[in-house]
């Protein structure tokens, strides 16, 4: 495994983690014991990095990631996010005020089983919360030590500039794959300038770059895949999945000419870029940790060449965006 800092920080994670979306009941089906050995294998192969958050499965995928962890806390880093409500008398869609975000990291914390976590978000932005509060509603968490350390999600430009001025944030984590390259231009070197970490979440871009997906793919009625739109782009619509599905069966000859599976080699392609602490993983299998770690392997492979055709590649692409997401 390969080790990074996040940001500016003395926080060093792996540069693979196990991301947990998958298991809050959103992303269809799954074995609560497979995820449970998934855990285990992933702090086995050296993984110390797990993301979670609050509003997957309401508590669902915290509880099942803290019983995972039973006995082997000590040996990670765990992150989770708030601020996307769960309960009733909270705001609709987004809430960063103070009191519910105080609030939020007290069921945090009751669902993984732990006092305190080692990195919490602010899950998205909330226009109607100025970002002051929100920001102090996370350094107070913060000072309390029930987090040891701070940051944003899906945070603009503009917007990582007002906050670093009301809380020592570390990280903003966004969505980044080759077919989502919106914030690595918009974003990227406001970060850069701020000694932020990146936090890619979706680097396999919630599926499609298994190369598992054909153009007859039909997602499960709790999938959230099925709505089409990823986060404003809607590269899972019928009129956009075919041509995306030859995409990926491109990249996926490519990644045979390279010797690899095409997951690592999108996971790589994540990390090529040192401003990415952490290129989070959807998991729920022990095979899939066992062959996402490979992208270590990958990385070397990675030649100015083999980039250009990569990118050549990605320009047939359809569905993609240059608006970040609100």
């Amino acid at each position: 495994m390969q080790y990074r800092k996040m940001g500016n920080s003395d926080l060093e994670v792996s540069v693979i983690g196990f991301g947990c979306w998958e298991i809050g009941g959103n992303y269809g089906s799954f074995v609560e014991q497979e995820v449970i050995d998934a855990v285990h294998r992933a702090i086995d192969l050296g993984i110390t990095l797990f993301d979670t958050a609050l509003v997957y499965g309401a508590g669902r995928s915290e509880e099942l990631l803290g019983r995972a962890l039973r006995g082997r806390r000590h040996e990670v880093i765990v992150v989770t996010k708030c601020g996307v409500p769960t309960r009733s008398g909270q705001k609709e869609r987004r809430d960063g005020r103070y009191g519910s975000m105080m609030e939020d990291i007290e069921h945090s914390l009751r669902y993984l089983q732990t006092d305190h976590v080692d990195l919490l978000l602010q899950h998205w932005p909330d226009p109607e919360t100025p970002i002051e509060e929100s920001m102090r509603a996370l350094e107070d968490i913060r000072r309390s030590g029930k987090a040891r350390f701070v940051g944003v999600s899906n945070y603009h430009p503009h917007m990582l500039r007002e906050a670093v001025q009301h809380a020592p944030i570390i990280a903003n984590q966004v969505g980044y794959n080759l077919f989502d390259r919106r914030w690595e231009r918009q974003m990227f070197p406001t970060a850069r300038e701020l000694r932020l970490g990146i936090m890619a979440y979706g680097p396999m871009a919630h599926g499609l770059l298994t190369g598992a997906f054909t153009r007859d793919t039909a997602f499960e009625e709790n999938d959230w895949r099925r709505r089409g739109n990823i986060f404003g782009q809607p590269l899972f619509t019928p009129e956009n999945l075919s041509r995306n599905v030859e995409v990926v069966e491109a990249l996926s000859n490519l990644a045979y000419e390279l010797g690899t599976p095409l997951a690592p080699l999108a996971i790589a392609w994540v990390l090529r870029d040192p401003l990415v602490s952490v290129a989070l993983s959807g998991t729920r299998r022990p095979q899939e940790i066992e062959e996402n770690v490979k992208a270590l392997d990958v990385m070397p492979r990675l030649t100015p060449d083999v980039l250009a055709r990569i990118d050549e590649i990605m320009s047939h692409a359809a569905g993609q965006s240059d608006a970040l997401p609100e």
